[in-house]
């Protein structure tokens, strides 16, 4: 579950077996969706309907309030149908198809499909045709509404990608950008990634498939979530030095090399995507740069290695057992109320702290990542552009929760009692307000009269 808040109100048409049809295409996640049962006899009748609707709405309810499944394209074609109505899989094979006509050196083996969880980026196995046993992936994306960079800007960046190298960012073969997507080329991984490994998942399978339900949760060892979390920190700290924004971690972004993990898609800023975890972090009005998110994220990636399922909900109030009291701190000083309202630690600062300072890196490969000035100006530019929609956005969900708020408050049963209450005293008042004016007028009225006959007594 995660919290969400809707600032616009959606207003589904759909027959029950619309109903029916997603949920047998939900089927794959393994989870047990509270669809009401079929009824074919009286079901027509005036209290079955609103039984119905009510149940339909619960149903709704839980879809859209699961993290996966609300992001996945059959819940967002059901209830949204005009607005993802472009087949983007025909799209990216457009691309690709294009792309082979100017490098035939490279050839598609098979579509990964729906192994990620955007709907407008895919996947697909690829081959060298002179190296036809090597497997690479290639992940096609269409730009994000966070795109601030120019076209060129985009072009040279996206190119660069390939001549970065880090011991904990996963190498990138090849990589071009047009004014509309960009394609990027990397060796393929049988063992998966980290989410992968958490889950015990096989990195082809659909994605709903193999996150939604675990068949076993466990999380990993302590010597293995100390020793991936330094070095996710390492290659973090590395970012944000060299001034390239991130955002996007997530342990399905993380590659497991033997014991090394490697960062994946850093090109997801360059081109505006969002976030996996935005639902969470543009909530608190505390995360507003992308050094923040990306700590943010990092708590949920700890939460995730440790207890091999990500958090109820977001802030955390309690967390249970952990291997050690260390993983814990380091919880706390992310996901709990009072994280989220004085701010997230510095990545620097995450490093200090006991759970990684005594991890020994044994990778001495050298970091390799020149960034010429006039982009890095573009890219400080574009960063401050997302920072500034994020905080835009955080600005409307708070102005919308506090009128959400107020609104309940207003038609809650104990704040009508109490308006009636005080309708009741208030109207109370009026009628003894205007009892003791209308005696007071008759008082004067009998005094006048009193006085007036005096003077007549006397005149006499």
């Amino acid at each position: 579950m995660f919290p969400q808040f809707c600032l616009y109100v959606l207003q589904i048409v759909r027959r029950y077996s619309d109903f029916d049809l997603l949920n047998n295409s939900l089927q794959i996640s393994a989870l047990s969706l509270p669809l009401p049962p079929k009824k074919l006899i009286g079901n027509m009748e005036r209290e079955f309907i609103a039984e119905r609707q009510k149940g339909l709405q619960t149903y709704l309810d839980v879809i859209t309030t699961h993290h996966i499944l609300s992001n996945c394209e059959l819940v967002k074609k059901f209830l949204d149908p005009n607005s993802y109505s472009v087949n983007y899989t025909e799209i990216a094979l457009q691309h690709v198809s294009m792309f082979f006509r100017s490098e035939p050196k490279w050839e598609v083996v098979e579509p990964l499909k729906d192994i990620g969880w955007r709907i407008r980026k895919k996947y697909f196995l690829m081959k060298i045709r002179n190296q036809p046993k090597e497997r690479l992936m290639l992940s096609w994306a269409d730009l994000g509404p966070d795109k601030y960079l120019s076209d060129k800007d985009l072009q040279y960046a996206v190119k660069l990608l390939s001549s970065c190298s880090h011991p904990y960012i996963y190498k990138v073969t090849f990589a071009t950008a047009s004014e509309s997507s960009a394609l990027v080329i990397r060796p393929f991984s049988e063992k998966g990634t980290l989410k992968d490994l958490i889950y015990k998942a096989k990195p082809k399978d659909p994605f709903l498939k193999k996150y939604c339900n675990p068949k076993k949760i466990q999380g990993l060892e302590l010597q293995q979530i100390k020793s991936y979390g330094r070095q996710i920190l390492e290659v973090l700290k590395f970012l944000h030095e060299k001034g390239f924004p991130y955002g996007h971690l997530h342990a399905g972004n993380v590659m497991l090399d033997g014991d090394t993990c490697k960062l994946l898609d850093l090109e997801n800023s360059l081109l505006g995507l969002p976030s996996f975890y935005r639902s969470y972090f543009s909530q608190f009005r505390k995360i507003n740069t992308l050094e923040g998110v990306d700590v943010h994220c990092f708590g949920h990636l700890l939460y995730e290695m440790t207890y091999g399922r990500p958090p109820d909900m977001v802030p955390v109030d309690s967390f249970p057992p952990a291997p050690s009291v260390f993983v814990v701190s380091v919880l706390e000083s992310i996901l709990t109320c009072e994280a989220m309202k004085n701010g997230m630690p510095t990545v620097s600062r995450l490093l200090q702290m006991p759970l990684f300072s005594d991890v020994l890196l044994t990778n001495s490969e050298k970091p390799q990542f020149k960034i010429p000035t006039k982009l890095k100006e573009a890219l400080k530019a574009s960063k401050e552009c997302i920072e500034k929609r994020l905080t835009e956005e955080q600005k409307l969900i708070h102005q919308h929760r506090r009128l959400t708020r107020a609104q309940s408050h207003h038609g809650s049963e104990e704040e009508k009692k109490r308006r009636k209450i005080l309708a009741r005293k208030k109207s109370k008042r009026s009628a003894c307000e205007s009892g003791e004016e209308h005696s007071a007028k008759y008082s004067n009225s009998n005094n006048s009269g009193n006085y007036r006959e005096k003077r007549l007594l006397l005149q006499n």
